[in-house]
């Protein structure tokens, strides 16, 4: 019997908690709720999640901090809820490694819709069809991206992506010199049912050269043509 997919629902809340864990259930995901960041922390390094939904503002850890402590042990996807008056949070969340953020109010519709995409987006494509070990492995250059496993490598050296980031790279990498415009990395990364604006894939490519330059000072292969787009440059 396939395990449930694990949600972890960190918001102090009570109403939102209650209302989405509920929804959340209906839809036949397993929901461990918690009321605040350092909760929701201790809880995810003893016992992992497939993926967060973590309201930025919360007593004793906010989301934000949760996301940076928990990027430091897992990849795992995360979704941040935001007030309409946090919009600036929005853009550092995403640097920051979250997939996606809802504004609150939502419809609870929207949000399953949102976790379906991102969940889809975090799982190897055909994964019931056996294919060799090697098969999708794109390599080019130092980087390796192994799309079976979710794994990324610069050198030899492991770069830890979230699905989005990876997507994105992975998009660029396939066609190396050619040209991808904002919507076309838009297209490649996101669900078509979920919107995004220009200023989300730049966050997305600010973040990944931040990771790669972690490991290679001079990693430079992620080009910007101003105006246009990006593209992963030619060998």
């Amino acid at each position: 019997m396939k395990e449930k997919t694990t949600i972890a629902l960190v918001d102090d809340e009570q109403n939102i908690s209650n209302s989405l864990g509920m929804a959340l259930e209906a839809e036949g995901y397993k929901v461990r709720t918690y009321t605040d960041g350092e909760a929701a922390l201790q809880g995810l390094t003893e016992n992992p999640a497939d993926l967060g939904i973590f309201d930025i503002k919360m007593p004793r850890m906010d989301g934000m901090e949760l996301l940076r402590r928990v990027r430091k042990q897992s990849d795992m996807p995360v979704i941040f809820l935001t007030s309409k008056d946090e919009e600036i949070d929005e853009l550092f969340g995403l640097k920051m490694g979250a997939d996606d953020y809802i504004t609150k109010p939502f419809s609870q519709r929207l949000i399953i819709e949102r976790i379906r995409s991102i969940l889809r987006r975090s799982q190897p494509k055909d994964a019931q069809q056996a294919v060799p070990e090697t098969a999708n492995i794109l390599e080019r250059g130092k980087l390796r991206l192994d799309p079976e496993r979710h794994t990324c490598h610069w050198d030899s050296k492991a770069v830890t992506l979230t699905v989005t980031e990876f997507l994105i790279l992975q998009a660029l990498a396939l066609r190396p010199g050619v040209v991808k415009t904002r919507d076309a990395l838009m297209d490649a990364a996101y669900d078509d049912q979920v919107y995004v604006d220009d200023r989300t894939i730049d966050s997305h490519i600010k973040r990944l050269r931040k990771k790669f330059k972690q490991v290679d000072d001079d990693f430079d292969v992620i080009e910007t043509l101003y105006g246009v787009g990006y593209r992963f440059k030619e060998a």
